[in-house]
Parts: structure tokens; C-alpha cells; sequence
């Protein structure tokens, strides 16, 4: 009953008509009706799931096998194998917040983003729980490693739990932003390191070029050439997900500079693009 009276506190803050009256332009809009309506997303979070599934004997048997090049260092070959999973898009769907950012003509925000955490009414993106059912039996830890900031780790654990979400209790399987002083940054080497201390880590996923290297904040063409580096890795160690809605590769576009207007940031948007002109 508490939790139900929270999510209905917390829906009647976030989506009150009030806050909707003018839309206006919102660049969110396409990508969020796409995630949360189209068959095509669905397709492609179950395939990549279900390729992941098909690699994972393979990866649990080369004991040569590590997902984290940059991280796993030394002998691992005797390691216990296990997964990271970024969470946001890649495990747990929360494209009900940015439909209720498009419907009140707001951007993202921490004050906004944590009552809707704290709510723990996030989704189960397609494919993951069979994916992670099967990699558990299998004898793989399962890690989720995400930027939700530490003091929304109780919400988190819950959020998963309801959706049958397996977690250790037994060590620190879900790895937040800020736990530690060493991860407070967004970067996740540091975390993807922690895991890699202890096991060989055979696959990782996410939905964000910085859920597999530290080179996603870089520039554009710094990231193509971070992409091609790695190309090695995609379809058997690293799983990337669709998610137009937000990530570093549209910040790439105004040099991640938050700070400029959403008109500049919409017109570096146009002019990263390459256009066709019909002939006169």
C-alpha cells in the first residue's frame, strides 16, 4: 500500500496536465514514441539479447575470453566468468519519464529523475531477463553496473527485484555511481576494474558508447575511431542496445557542452548531419 500510495504521489507530480499545456518543440518526441510503441525496438533488444545468449557458451568456455580489455590485466584465465549489465535502457525501460518530460516541456534533471527512481516503476527491457536467467544457471555472476547515483540503490535493488531480477546478497553486485570515492564520475573504468579484480568478465552491455570505453565523451570523430578500434568486440563481447532518446552520442554533436542553449544545441545538431540536395 505505501509503495502504491508513492507511485500515485509521485504520477500525480509528474504528469500533471498543468504542466502540459505547451509542448512545443521537443526533440525527444520520435525517439520516445518509437521506444515505447514500435515492434522494431523490441526486435532489436530480443535479438540482441538472444545473440548474446548463442556467444555465451563459447565465452564461458575460452578462459582467454574478457569483454574488459582495458581493465582485465594479469593471468584471468582462472577466474570465475561473470556479466556486467548497465541498468537504465539496457535492463530496466524508463521511457515513462521521458514521456513525462516531452508532455511537461521539461530536460532532464536529478530533482525530477530521483521521484521517479525512488517510484521504482521502471519496466524490464525485452530479452534481459531471459538472457540473465540463462547466464545465472550457467554459473555466471551477474554485475550491474550503473550511473543511478549511490543514494538511489535501495529503489534500484527493489525496482529489480519486483521484476525477477536476480542480485547476490552476498557481495556488492549492483554498482552504482558515488558508492565509493574512487566512483564518483560517470566514467566506468573504475567500476568495470572492481569486477575484473575478482572475475573474468565475458561480456558487457549497455546502451552507451561509456558503458564499454572511457572514449565516449570524446569528440565525434575521436568516437568513430574508438568504435573502429573495437570493432572486434561487437555481436560476441560487447552488446550495445538502441536508445535514441539520450546518450553521450548526442551531446558528441555540441561538443558535450550542456551549457549552450537548446537552440544552438539543436542547430549543432543540424549541422552534423549530411545532406542530399535534389538538383534544380
Amino acid at each position: 500500500m505505501k509503495k502504491l500510495l508513492a507511485t500515485l504521489a509521485v504520477s500525480t507530480t509528474l504528469l500533471s496536465p498543468a504542466m502540459a499545456d505547451d509542448h512545443g518543440q521537443n526533440d525527444l518526441l520520435d525517439a520516445t514514441v518509437w521506444t515505447q510503441t514500435s515492434v522494431e525496438y523490441k526486435a532489436n533488444a530480443i535479438g540482441t539479447y538472444k545473440l548474446a545468449s548463442l556467444m555465451l557458451d563459447v565465452a564461458i568456455a575460452d578462459k582467454s575470453w574478457t569483454a574488459v580489455p582495458e581493465e582485465q590485466t594479469g593471468d584471468f584465465s582462472s577466474k570465475p566468468p561473470a556479466v556486467i549489465l548497465d541498468l537504465d535502457e539496457t535492463v530496466m525501460d524508463n521511457s515513462a519519464y521521458q514521456a513525462w518530460l516531452i508532455k511537461a516541456g521539461k530536460s532532464y534533471s536529478s530533482k525530477t529523475w530521483a521521484p521517479f527512481v525512488n517510484a521504482e516503476i521502471s519496466g524490464a527491457i525485452p530479452g534481459s531477463l531471459d538472457f540473465i536467467k540463462l547466464a545465472e544457471s550457467r554459473g555466471v555472476k551477474i554485475f550491474y553496473v550503473s550511473n543511478r547515483k549511490a543514494p538511489l540503490e535501495e529503489a534500484t535493488r527493489n525496482n529489480l527485484k519486483a521484476l525477477g531480477y536476480p542480485i547476490d546478497e552476498s557481495e556488492d553486485t549492483v554498482i552504482l555511481r558515488g558508492e565509493k570515492e574512487e566512483w564518483k564520475s560517470s566514467k566506468k573504468s573504475p567500476r568495470r576494474a572492481y569486477v575484473a579484480d575478482n572475475y573474468r568478465v565475458i561480456m558487457n552491455f549497455g546502451d552507451n558508447f561509456g558503458d564499454f570505453t572511457d572514449a565516449a565523451k570524446g569528440s565525434m570523430a575521436d568516437r568513430e575511431a574508438a568504435m573502429e578500434k573495437f570493432a572486434h568486440m561487437w555481436g560476441t563481447k560487447w552488446f550495445m542496445f538502441a536508445n535514441p532518446m539520450y546518450g553521450t552520442w548526442e551531446s558528441a554533436t555540441f561538443d558535450h557542452n550542456w551549457k549552450l542553449p537548446v537552440e544552438e544545441r539543436r542547430q549543432k545538431k543540424l549541422d552534423a548531419m549530411t545532406y542530399w540536395e535534389p538538383a534544380e
